[in-house]
């Protein structure tokens, strides 16, 4: 749901051309000199005690709502453990414990800025950065940058928002109800929906939104290569660039208006001002495909549908709870490196230069915080998930998204009564070789 909790922002990285088979976790072998090379971490022999052996992670091609059984393998490991992604140099470590999560991504002794430098372990082969990018800036940067588009996702814009969203999706819940089962709920409604959504927060005219689309939906893609990846960034970025020069003068409040008058104003430059608007624009796939992974399990278990019917009025901790609970990525996304040494809760030393990953995933699977946690509650209370990320990188969109998925679940539950899978659960396809999981398609009936 956010550029820390989807895919390794596709904006700065290319995903693999070709998914790797499924593997068993297994120890790799010591990696000797490689770790004292270029972008690699300090080396195990340097005073540190014993550490984890390496395990290779490579990017499973999982359908469904499957949980990935390298990370679950891993956790099962250890709180911290090692780990070695497809491409890039040496080793990171991986903290999978919710408190350990939470103190990585808000304690200012790990940095986003130092990986722009490094060749760090990653899931894409190719690492090309953009300046101005949220993702990559820490502290005081982050606020300078984030500062001209905050007012366009703040709570009192989307309340000011919830109309005209519930107005496009009625219309398009209206087109599905006139042509009558079966429909495909993502070619229909998921789709289109929160692209539409996020063109107009944005700012993009009607007649650019399907080529726009076009450019994100191929840059979140890893199956046409890096080429095709490559190729929809220079055609999404430019693009991005001519509207923002074009609204220098505006006084709008969608974003590309607040990014084209922050850049005549000095408050940011042209490149910071494209930078931060890419995540931004590709951010309504993520709630595509999030949604999609969440009503196929309303569809196929009937307790958690029944549950959202019989108490429309208490959807919101069943949401969150989905939320929590979908495995809504592949791998994980953006690592920071540790700025000076540290030590995490279970006494795990992480020494200055060393690469780190999260996994909100795993954190959110975490039984000292959410009991029982494979099992979805619909009622679980509290619910700390981290499915928007946590610290300065906690998703600009979250309340975007929030509010379009509310929307969705409401509208489709509440005018579609008899909502059911028009095919055995076992057909429904699945987004293959991509970084943000979900249904390729949800063929229903009514």
């Amino acid at each position: 749901m956010t550029t820390e909790t989807t895919a390794p922002t596709p904006t700065e990285t290319t995903a693999p051309p070709e998914p790797a088979p499924p593997v068993r976790v297994e120890p790799v072998a010591p990696l000797g000199t490689e770790r004292d090379g270029p972008g690699c971490p300090a080396a195990a022999g340097s005073g540190r005690g014993a550490e984890p052996p390496v395990r290779e992670w490579p990017a499973l091609d999982l359908a469904g709502t499957e949980f990935d059984p390298v990370l679950a393998g891993l956790m099962a490991e250890g709180p911290v453990t090692r780990i070695r992604l497809p491409f890039g140099e040496g080793w990171a470590w991986l903290a999978t414990r919710y408190e350990d999560v939470r103190t990585v991504t808000n304690d200012p002794r790990f940095g986003r800025a130092e990986v722009t430098r490094r060749q760090v372990t990653r899931l894409a082969p190719h690492f090309k950065p953009r300046p101005g990018s949220l993702a990559w800036a820490d502290q005081p940067e982050h606020n300078r940058l984030r500062r001209p588009v905050a007012g366009a996702f703040t709570v009192g814009a989307m309340k000011r928002l919830r109309p005209r969203a519930r107005k496009i999706l009625d219309e398009l819940v209206d087109g599905v109800v006139r042509d009558g089962p079966p429909a495909d709920l993502v070619e229909r409604v998921l789709e289109p929906f929160p692209i539409t959504v996020v063109s107009e927060v944005m700012g993009v005219p009607e007649a650019d939104r399907e080529r726009v689309h076009a450019w994100t939906r191929r840059i979140i893609s890893t199956s046409g290569g890096a080429e095709a990846a490559d190729a929809a960034k220079q055609g999404l970025y430019g693009w991005i660039t001519e509207t923002v020069r074009a609204r220098a003068g505006s006084s709008g409040d969608d974003v590309y208006s607040l990014l084209g008058a922050a850049v005549a104003g000095g408050e940011i430059g042209e490149e910071e001002a494209v930078g931060l608007a890419g995540p931004l624009q590709i951010g309504g796939e993520a709630v595509t495909h999030n949604c999609g992974q969440m009503l196929f399990l309303m569809l196929t278990r009937p307790e958690l549908m029944a549950r959202l019917r019989e108490r429309p009025a208490e959807r919101g901790p069943v949401l969150d709870e989905l939320l929590r609970w979908i495995p809504h990525r592949s791998t994980v996304g953006l690592a920071r490196i540790a700025l000076e040494d540290v030590e995490l809760g279970d006494g795990t030393r992480i020494a200055a230069g060393d690469p780190v990953y999260v996994s909100y995933l795993a954190a959110n699977r975490d039984p000292a915080v959410f009991p029982d946690p494979d099992r979805i509650v619909p009622d679980r209370e509290p619910n700390p998930h981290l499915a928007f990320g946590h610290g300065p990188h906690y998703c600009t969109g979250a309340v975007l998204a929030r509010l379009q998925t509310e929307l969705l679940v409401d509208t489709l539950l509440d005018r579609l009564p008899g909502l059911r899978l028009a095919v055995p659960a076992e057909d429904v396809p699945w987004r293959r070789r991509t970084m943000i999981r979900g249904p390729l398609a949800l063929p229903v009936a009514w």
